[in-house]
């Protein structure tokens, strides 16, 4: 089994959450709720990982607060 950390943002547009794999091309979703945007990040990697195990171009580290002004 395999672990991926993703970065999870909700559109203020919208009100869906957006997640993407950071280095992981391709691997990015929505959905209404974090449940089913767990389940349909599941499924994006499942399906990019049928071509075999790739390498993260990247590795997410982190975040930081940037205070300016």
């Amino acid at each position: 089994m395999k672990r991926f950390t993703a970065v999870v943002e909700r559109d203020s547009e919208t009100g869906l959450y957006v997640g993407h794999v950071p280095g992981f091309p391709g691997a990015h979703t929505q959905g209404a709720t974090l449940d089913e945007l767990n389940a349909n990040l599941r499924e994006v990697l499942a399906m990019l990982l049928e071509d075999g195990d790739r390498e993260l171009e990247t590795e997410f580290v982190g975040i930081q607060t940037v205070q300016v002004g």
